[in-house]
């Protein structure tokens, strides 16, 4: 499958959290511990937003995130408040720049984890209920970005949460007329550069695994001498597919079938519920 990691907060560079730490992403295309595979050496990408712009910066890439000089070199020199960073594991589509995520559409970012079983069956049926207006800026092959524009299709620039909700009841819905059980496995992050949205899902409950950091408020209370816990402010939060490193603490496990939102002043944990649209 693959890995990700989402960060709001305190503007950083992105190797604090690409390179830096024990278990940071780049040591996760190598050495995952709690993926469906080791290795996910089929692409990468992070979507960061910069001061004064709401469109984000892509930046994507067909080779292994472990040896990509350009990625290293970009992540030393770029700061900023609301990223996402996904490496690729691929679950059959090529391995193409327009496969690698994030997905970008105006000033949205979509990363995701899993697969839709069946893909191939089940991709004409899903393809044709895509709005016409967003079906020319689907420029891959993969499920990934299709599930992006079926939640855009069905509300994502107005209510997130329900439209994740109606893609995976429709897919799900397109998956049983198939004879495909258990058609979703997911987990999404979605943002607009101001709100971070994660959902952690699937249709035999056994989703894969995503974490969130725990309150850095409560981290500064456990951890009062940690330098780099003191550079971030009580609104800085990250979701990953598995922990960063290991201080006690630090990481919470997402529950099954929910979604949290990340946003200025109380951060949302809900349940999840796919609907038809």
């Amino acid at each position: 499958m693959c890995r990700w990691l989402a960060y709001s907060g305190t503007p950083i560079q992105l190797d604090e959290l690409l390179y830096k730490p024990r278990y940071s992403l780049i040591d996760q295309s190598q050495h995952a511990r709690m993926g469906v595979e080791t290795t996910n050496g089929d692409g990468f990408g992070v979507g960061w937003y910069a001061d004064g712009t709401s469109e984000p910066v892509l930046f994507r890439g067909v080779g292994p995130a472990w040896g990509d000089v350009n990625l290293r070199e970009i992540a030393g020199a770029v700061s900023s408040p609301l990223f996402l960073a996904h490496i690729r594991a691929s679950t059959g589509t090529p391995v193409q720049q327009t496969n690698c995520h994030p997905f970008r559409y105006g000033s949205w970012l979509w990363v995701h984890n899993g697969a839709i079983r069946s893909f191939a069956l089940l991709k004409r049926d899903l393809m044709l209920a895509i709005d016409p207006g967003l079906y020319p800026s689907v420029a891959g092959s993969t499920d990934s970005e299709v599930m992006f524009h079926l939640a855009l299709t069905f509300g994502l620039r107005d209510d997130p949460v329900a439209a994740v909700e109606r893609m995976v009841g429709f897919v799900e819905s397109v998956g049983r007329r198939h004879e495909v059980p258990a058609a979703v496995q997911m987990t999404v992050s979605t943002t607009d550069g101001d709100r971070v949205w994660a959902f952690r899902y699937s249709s035999e409950r056994r989703s894969r695994t995503l974490y969130f950091s725990t309150a850095v408020s409560a981290l500064h209370e456990l951890y009062p001498e940690n330098a780099t816990l003191r550079r971030l402010s009580d609104e800085t939060r990250i979701i990953v597919s598995e922990p960063l490193g290991e201080l006690v603490g630090a990481w919470q496990p997402v529950p099954e079938s929910s979604y949290g939102v990340v946003q200025k002043g109380a951060d949302i944990l809900g349940d999840f519920h796919p609907r038809l649209p």
